[in-house]
């Protein structure tokens, strides 16, 4: 009889431990479909070890400044690093070297919020149900900042599908959009072939006919963009909008982050079943879900992780540098509420003990 396949059982390319272990780095994915953010280290450089907490349909995540903060169904929470709590971790002492604990939430409402961002020391978030960009407020939902110039009032209709931006130099500058319509749900209807990109300092469209552009990001002062529908890493001219392809991966691609000479892009699978995806171009080959490994210089794929059960969809993917095997507290979860963090000590409060970092 067949033993079940263990819970986040993945495979992976055997040098993957080795880059995570030698760059330095921690992997962090939010997959809504199984409700987990997960963190992916390096035990050694032979071995992988995951760490995947519950959150309401996790879905963009934001790092800065030993900061994270994580987009979920109806809230954004903050969580912030506090090493010394990792060291006296009740349930495995001395196991991380970092730890993420629960610090705010945000009470946004069901806004449909995708990539999530600090912008200036805020937080800012691409509202896709109110098809805006929208500032992280503790006194409102949100506080809408930007528009595209064909959205003519607010309203949660998602008319555009407004889904990923992208920073540069400290300011926003790219939007990504499955469409330019003004209609409820507008973008539905070619949903696969009408994706734009939009320079949001000039109200400009610099790129259109686009197959479900997802994730942009400016690297290196140039602008990379996922096409989802067809599998694509792009990169599109900041001045004309020329679309030049990068790479053509097996899989729908959504979540991107850059570390070193590596790009992280994450994979997802289509369900046969699907209505809204099962038509896409890139339906037939992707069939599997995971992380694909490329090496900049060269474009070319040089590492791999795939999950065999429970992940079926990412949608982000981000680099924690400098974290060899960090922890994370879920705010759904108890422990989270015996970590006492103050400015002059930290305290695990369990059984009447304490332990001091």
């Amino acid at each position: 009889m067949n033993q079940p396949i263990a819970p986040f059982t993945c495979t992976h390319s055997p040098n993957l431990p080795e880059l995570l272990f030698d760059l330095n780095c921690t992997l962090a994915i939010s997959t809504y479909q199984a409700g987990k953010v997960v963190f992916i280290s390096s035990k050694d450089r032979k071995n992988l070890v995951q760490l995947p907490r519950s959150f309401k349909n996790p879905m963009g995540i934001a790092f800065k400044d030993n900061n994270l903060a994580i987009a979920t169904q109806n809230e954004v929470i903050t969580l912030a690093n506090h090493p010394a709590m990792a060291h006296t971790y009740p349930k495995k002492p001395g196991t991380y070297d970092g730890i993420f604990i629960p610090r705010a939430v945000y009470y946004t409402g069901d806004v449909d919020i995708h990539d999530l961002e600090w912008v200036n020391n805020e937080l800012w978030a691409v509202n896709t149900r109110f098809s805006c960009i929208a500032r992280i407020s503790d006194q409102y939902s949100f506080e809408s900042i930007w528009k595209p110039y064909f959205i003519t009032s607010l309203a949660p209709e998602d008319r555009c599908h407004l889904n990923g931006m992208a920073t540069e130099g400290g300011r926003l500058k790219f939007v990504s959009a499955l469409g330019n319509t003004d209609q409820a749900e507008g973008w539905r209807t070619h949903r696969t072939t009408e994706g734009i990109i939009i320079d949001t300092e000039n109200q400009e469209i610099i790129a259109k006919d686009l197959a479900m552009p997802h994730s942009p990001r400016v690297y290196e002062n140039k602008l990379w963009v996922l096409l989802s529908a067809t599998g694509e890493l792009v990169e599109i001219d900041k001045n004309n909008g020329r679309v030049t392809t990068l790479k053509k991966l097996d899989g729908f691609v959504r979540g991107m982050c850059k570390y070193g000479d590596y790009l992280f892009i994450g994979l997802s699978k289509i369900r046969k079943e699907s209505s809204a995806f099962g038509d896409l171009p890139i339906a037939k080959k992707a069939v599997a879900c995971g992380i694909a490994v490329i090496y900049v210089p060269q474009m070319s794929v040089v590492g791999h992780l795939k999950y065999e059960t429970s992940v079926e969809e990412i949608y982000d993917v981000k680099i924690l540098p400098h974290f060899k095997r960090p922890g994370l507290l879920s705010h759904e979860g108890p422990e989270h509420r015996m970590a006492l963090v103050t400015p002059d000590g930290t305290y695990w409060a369990k059984n009447n003990s304490t332990s001091h970092g």
